[in-house]
């Protein structure tokens, strides 16, 4: 059993203001693959080191299973960790690398050589194994500091930013190696990354923090559909929501939302949440992509805007334009044709707009 629970844990530094973590509760169960994602210093690294016992906890209870381990050391919690730097031996070999923490343990050779070379299977490291690190790529490296992990059948792996020196290609071909070696470990994974790619593609809930906080905690479609707040929403897509300020008005009997000259049809679906900001300025939130073609254009849901330029990527199109003063990004088939006029307007597909209060940054509907 590996799942982890914070329970009131706080974490400050000596010498601090303020805790980096303030009073974190958060329960991950047995086999789940956990991702904590947030801007730097938001805490995700911190948590990740107290589950570690490479971070001492200030107050509060952390469990692994059923044990409580703040006084317990790293190396008696059942984890490993695999670092964002792969903390291999540049004199050993890949085999010894991988299996240097066993032989610290003083397993048995033949025990020791059976699960490197079991892990070094799965990972593609088979004829790899006499190599030195300063010899292999750097996917490889990281494969290595994987297996080094995988060798102790640990009951939790953690994962800190592991990706993070990888370039683009090998990051995406690296997150499917590790989604698939989660489902074949079957154990629990905890996965720190800023970035919030990794974290949509690879975890099956995902921790979003910011200041030691948990903004919202929950499986990638919920924080991409729902996001609880302006900083989650903000943060969760690429590219980010866009927001805009309009005013809710009541006119001839339909909700609207107004925005300088132009008037948005509100869904029956958000106006009863939208009923008690009548005469108000709330935040309008709009994903680049549900944004409608321009053929289907209504008077009621178009935004007027002037287009500052065209960012061709293939199959799409991002199209940069303002909107009074707000730069807005919209995203279109590289089928559909760039509009050619300087102010244009853009159609909003409302039934998918977001809407958040001005003053608490809460999600009011979505």
């Amino acid at each position: 059993m590996a799942s982890i629970s914070f329970k009131n844990v706080t974490k400050i530094y000596d010498g601090a203001d303020k805790p980096v973590v303030p009073n974190l509760n958060l329960e991950i169960k047995d086999k789940e693959f956990i991702i904590l994602v947030g801007p730097s210093g938001c805490g995700k690294s911190t948590t990740l080191r107290m589950i570690a016992g490479l971070e001492s906890i200030s107050s509060g209870e952390l469990y692994i299973g059923d044990r409580l381990v703040n006084q317990v050391p790293p190396k008696d919690r059942d984890i490993a960790m695999v670092f964002q730097n792969y903390a291999l031996y540049p004199h050993m070999t890949v085999y010894k690398n991988i299996a240097f923490g066993l032989t610290l343990r003083n397993v048995p050779k033949d025990e020791i050589d059976k699960r490197v070379h079991e892990a070094a299977k799965i990972l593609d490291l088979e004829h790899l194994l006499e190599r030195k690190p300063k010899a292999l790529s750097g996917g490889q490296r990281q494969r290595v500091a994987l297996g080094r992990a995988m060798v102790r059948n640990p009951a939790v792996f953690l994962l800190d930013e592991p990706l993070s020196n990888l370039d683009a290609k090998l990051r995406t071909s690296m997150r499917s190696e590790i989604a698939r070696l989660h489902r074949r470990l079957d154990t629990t994974f905890v996965y720190v990354t800023h970035d919030q790619t990794e974290a949509m593609t690879m975890g099956d809930r995902i921790v979003v923090m910011k200041d030691g906080v948990i903004q919202q905690f929950d499986t990638p479609k919920v924080l991409y559909d729902a996001p609880c707040n302006l900083f989650v929403a903000g943060f969760i897509g690429s590219p980010q929501m866009n927001f805009l300020d309009v005013k809710i008005a009541e006119e001839g009997g339909k909700l609207i939302a107004v925005l300088g000259n132009d008037k948005l049809d509100i869904p029956e679906s958000k106006k009863a949440a939208l009923k008690p900001y009548v005469g108000k300025t709330v935040i309008l939130g709009v994903r680049p992509e549900n944004f409608l073609t321009f053929d289907q254009l209504t008077k009621a849901n178009g935004i007027t805007a002037k287009v500052d330029f065209c960012e061709l990527l293939g199959a799409e199109t991002n199209l940069y334009v303002f909107v009074g003063d707000t730069k807005v990004i919209v995203r279109m088939s590289s089928a559909v044709d760039s509009p050619k006029e300087d102010i244009i307007k853009i159609p909003v597909d409302m039934a998918k707009a977001h809407f958040f209060d001005k003053e608490t940054e809460l999600a009011i509907c979505h």
